[in-house]
């Protein structure tokens, strides 16, 4: 991990992944489909093996924002497509799959700001952000979230649904996929379910956009920890079949992701009492809670599910 976060040779490696992937995937690993909000669109793009990178689009002003763009020749080619001036770009985190594009597309794009932690070491960073700060461009307004335990200055990205009277939209990086939650790399347990309750504090129909497409697996991997799910079982019937046709998951919302993701189940008294030791002795829920979502983590770390 540290040679890959440090040193030149994570750079490296994240090259070769890139040329593998564009010639693997030379249309992208999955099928996506944009969403358009009154004058706000928000595009995936597929990259490398199942990375996602979007563009938020305010339509009227052809503002566009890049989250996380870490294959800049398809970023390039979806601004281009989309004809929008590129003026922003938003990383969540330092790792080269997320952050890979932000030289390219900067130097190419002469007005357009990267923005992100400076405790992450992001590569090209122009802007800083902290806790709460907010990014302006057109009518899109998106605030930032400190969110650490993946890396130590990951944030997440919420873009306000009110200024166009839609749902809100959370690009949340390796923090949280559908049914599950990014390796906790920089961070402890208690860390990460800070991190992860964050976003729980938001409203059950706000648009999740994950980092990559792990949707299966994750959903698999639920199954085995709870297995009598509903939930669960509607949402991976519906998942096989997006996949089945190479079709993107996302979004899901996080109303949905309460109802199964297990990463966010921690306080629920069917995982506690199958994974859990139950509230120690002092009556910390918190650091019980901890334990389960420490516990969990090992067991998807193990978990195959295919």
């Amino acid at each position: 991990y540290s040679l890959y976060t440090r040193t030149w040779l994570g750079y490296l490696f994240y090259r070769q992944q890139l040329r593998r992937a564009r010639n693997r995937y030379p249309k992208g690993h999955s099928r996506t489909q944009a969403r358009l909000f009154n004058g706000v669109k928000v595009l995936p793009i597929p990259v490398l093996s199942d990375n996602y990178s979007y563009l938020i689009i305010d339509t009227q002003a052809r503002l566009a924002v890049a989250v996380d763009p870490s294959d800049p020749q398809a970023v390039q080619a979806s601004i281009e497509k989309e004809g929008v001036n590129l003026v922003a770009i938003l990383c969540t985190h330092k790792h080269w799959d997320h952050s890979g594009g932000n030289r390219d597309l900067s130097r190419r794009h002469q007005d357009c700001r990267v923005y992100g932690s400076p405790q992450d070491g992001i590569p090209y960073l122009t802007h800083p952000l902290c806790h709460q700060d907010v990014v302006s461009v057109g009518r899109l307004q998106i605030r930032a979230l400190a969110t650490p335990g993946h890396t130590q200055g990951h944030l997440v990205y919420l873009l306000d649904g009110e200024p166009y009277k839609g749902p809100s939209c959370l690009f949340s990086g390796d923090l949280l996929f559908l049914s599950g939650c990014g390796r906790t790399f920089e961070g402890t347990a208690e860390t990460m379910l800070s991190s992860l309750d964050t976003v729980l504090g938001l409203g059950d129909d706000t648009l999740l956009w994950p980092g990559h497409e792990y949707a299966e697996e994750n959903l698999g991997f639920a199954g085995v920890v709870e297995p009598e799910n509903l939930a669960r079982e509607r949402k991976m019937q519906w998942v096989q079949r997006q996949r089945m046709e190479r079709k993107s998951t996302c979004p899901s919302t996080l109303g949905e992701e309460r109802s199964y993701n297990p990463f966010l189940r921690t306080h629920c008294l069917v995982l506690q009492e199958a994974l859990g030791p139950g509230p120690g002795p002092t009556g910390d829920d918190d650091y019980s809670r901890a334990q389960l979502l420490e516990k969990l983590r090992q067991l998807k770390d193990l978990h195959k599910s295919k």
